[in-house]
């Protein structure tokens, strides 16, 4: 069962403002990008077909707290723990760091639901997919204890 998981990728020259620092906005795709990488180390793909219409997970709420900058050029370590599991959707928490440093340059949460959609009965909330909640655990409480008033 997997409720951690660590992704490295290097910031991109069209990812910076005029600053050449890392625009806000892109900490959002990160996450997404993390997340989908999680899922794909595990076997499977953010977007499933079923039976019943196409099914997905899409975001219910997104937040970040930006600590200190990344650069062009910058190596960062994004890591996502698996902060609640319920029945029907996932909390994650991410953490970012520079590559080989132990300082948390930032931290966002996404928080995803799992639904099916059908055209004749439009979008709705379902469980989790089985090969999800196979997979897929919270992380320890100490885990993330030690994470949660972090300022370093």
């Amino acid at each position: 069962m997997a409720f951690e998981f660590t992704w490295v990728r290097r910031v991109e020259f069209t990812e910076t403002d005029m600053a050449g620092i890392v625009h806000f906005s892109m900490f959002f795709q990160y996450m997404e990008q993390c997340e989908h990488a999680f899922y794909r180390s595990l076997g499977y793909s953010v977007v499933n077909r079923a039976e019943e219409g196409n099914a997905g997970l899409p975001r219910i709420s997104a937040h970040m707290d930006y600590k200190k900058p990344f650069h062009f050029e910058d190596e960062m370590e994004i890591q996502l723990f698996v902060k609640e599991k319920r029945t029907r959707s996932l909390v994650y928490l991410f953490l970012f760091r520079k590559a080989g440093e132990e300082t948390i340059r930032a931290r966002g949460q996404l928080a995803v639901v799992s639904v099916a959609g059908h055209p004749a009965t439009g979008m709705r909330a379902v469980a989790l997919p089985e090969h999800m909640t196979e997979t897929i655990e919270q992380a320890p409480t100490e885990t993330l204890a030690a994470f949660e008033d972090s300022t370093n």
